[in-house]
């Protein structure tokens, strides 16, 4: 492969690109396996760059876990995140009299893995006293809705500039470490600042930052739309996920923030300012509404128009084949997370138990998505889950649901080409390797490719570059990125 001012010019044999490019900087790369680099397409940079900094609770096996890891940090001001009391033999979290205890006066902020709902210390409670009259607001449990939001926004404000900045440089740095090249951030004022997203956008050096505001309000930043969390509910993990029948756990409902004529007015405004809109959307209360919305919308501005804007949702568990089939033809994009469902899908998993088998085993149907036509992106939501491109290749393919994943080549289309089309590069050739493609791309220490034939035999290679055969590393294997590069800059090369 020949670079030039970091765009592909040539590709093919070895010996003829020497001839054709006599003078260049020749780099041997010893039979390792070159792609495009990966796109992913929902982060939250700060909140995953202090869990590589911070307090990681995703390792806790129980309620006392958690508490001694609170007991063991330091600090005034203790930011925890990934705690999942499903997994815990007691079945609950910590009392705030409990955590109390162990964080001895401490302000403490301890997100659930989905980051809908926290345990909170009093101290941190005193600095959001609206936390108290909030829906959402618990005396003594995790805090969820409004009252959450406003007990992280008093932890967000707690935070020193520079350790922010250096939880960002750390997300960055081990999202390159990991073989990609660009993130999409889903900013938010609920969730972040425009301070923070201020600061990543000027970030030099790491993977490309595509920024997105989850707000109906424009923002003085060069976002890429008015989309990514922009919440029309919640997550099921805190049973904030709106539905249309009531959790099998729990007598809710859930929460639904915005109604259909609200997301129709702002695909209309996004439309029409030329602006990429977009919501997350979970729960199928949620999902109708959404639907709704676009319907609305179409039959203002037009299908046209709506379609060319590219509208994203983010998540899109819970959805039916005419919903998806809707939403195909106004050209969404959807965001998902593969490793969610690795994490609560299954039989007995998270999803089964918050929505009883039939629900619980039927959500992010991804080969429904992409048969429908929407354009699909895979990502992290780091933290929630994290940032492991292979892993989330792996589940998408082997999804808990028979009949839900789709072809190892289609789910690494969605974790390049597809990243970079929800972000509105949609020129055919960003996101491949081609004559006249930006030169970003990642090496990989790999081992065999594997290429599934149309019989379904599996046909292996080793990775020598004579061979000459496409294919992909075997979902068996994680494979090493040894360097990862940037439109012919690379951002991370392993020692």
């Amino acid at each position: 492969m020949a670079i030039t001012d970091g765009t592909v010019v040539w590709l093919g044999q070895d010996s003829v690109g020497r001839a054709l490019h006599p003078d260049a900087e020749v780099v041997d790369l010893a039979g390792a396996w070159v792609a495009p680099a990966f796109v992913d397409a929902h982060v939250h940079a700060t909140s995953a760059g202090l869990l590589l900094t911070g307090l990681d609770l995703t390792g806790c096996r129980s309620l006392s876990d958690l508490l001694d890891a609170v007991r063991a940090a330091d600090g005034p001001l203790i930011w925890g995140h990934g705690w999942d009391e499903t997994r815990w033999p007691e079945n609950r979290p910590p009392t705030r009299a409990e955590l109390d205890e162990a964080a001895r006066g401490a302000v403490v902020y301890l997100s659930r893995i989905d980051v809908h709902s926290a345990l909170v210390s009093s101290a941190l409670v005193d600095l959001a006293p609206a936390a108290r009259d909030a829906d959402g607001w618990s005396p003594d449990g995790p805090l969820s809705r409004a009252a959450h939001h406003h007990v992280r926004g008093a932890a967000k404000d707690a935070i020193p500039v520079a350790r922010r900045r250096a939880a960002q440089e750390a997300f960055l740095s081990h999202a390159a470490s990991r073989g990609v090249a660009c993130v999409h951030e889903c900013a938010g004022p609920d969730i972040s600042s425009r301070d923070d997203l201020a600061d990543l956008l000027a970030f030099d050096g790491g993977p490309e930052v595509v920024g997105y505001w989850g707000s109906r309000d424009p923002i003085d930043l060069p976002v890429r739309g008015l989309a990514g969390d922009l919440f029309v509910d919640g997550a099921l993990g805190s049973r904030t996920a709106a539905l249309c029948s009531p959790y099998e756990d729990a007598d809710t409902s859930g929460a639904l923030y915005l109604t259909a004529d609200e997301i129709a007015a702002h695909l209309v405004s996004c439309t029409e300012a030329g602006l990429q809109g977009g919501f997350h959307v979970i729960g199928d209360a949620a999902m109708a509404a959404v639907v709704q919305g676009f319907e609305t919308a179409a039959a203002v501005v037009g299908v046209p128009a709506l379609a060319a804007r590219r509208h994203r949702l983010e998540h899109v568990e819970m959805i039916t084949a005419e919903q998806a089939a809707k939403l195909g033809s106004f050209g969404v994009v959807a965001s998902v997370q593969p490793l969610f469902d690795r994490e609560w899908g299954g039989p007995s998993g998270m999803y089964v138990q918050r929505l009883g088998a039939e629900r619980g085993t039927a959500l992010n149907p991804f080969s429904q998505l992409a048969g429908a036509g929407l354009v699909l992106a895979l990502g992290s939501d780091a933290p929630v889950t994290v940032v492991d491109p292979w892993a989330s290749i792996r589940a998408a393919v082997h999804h808990r649901t028979d009949g839900f994943g789709i072809s190892p080549r289609a789910a690494f289309n969605a974790h390049t080409r597809g990243g970079w089309r929800a972000a509105g590069v949609d020129d055919g050739i960003t996101g491949t390797l081609q004559p006249g493609a930006p030169a970003t791309y990642a090496v990989w220490e790999a081992g065999e490719l594997e290429v599934t034939t149309p019989d379904s035999r599996v046909q292996r290679w080793s990775t020598d570059p004579r061979s000459g055969v496409p294919g992909l590393p075997s979902l068996d294997s994680t494979p090493t990125c040894l360097r990862t590069v940037l439109r012919g800059r690379t951002i991370f090369e392993r020692e």
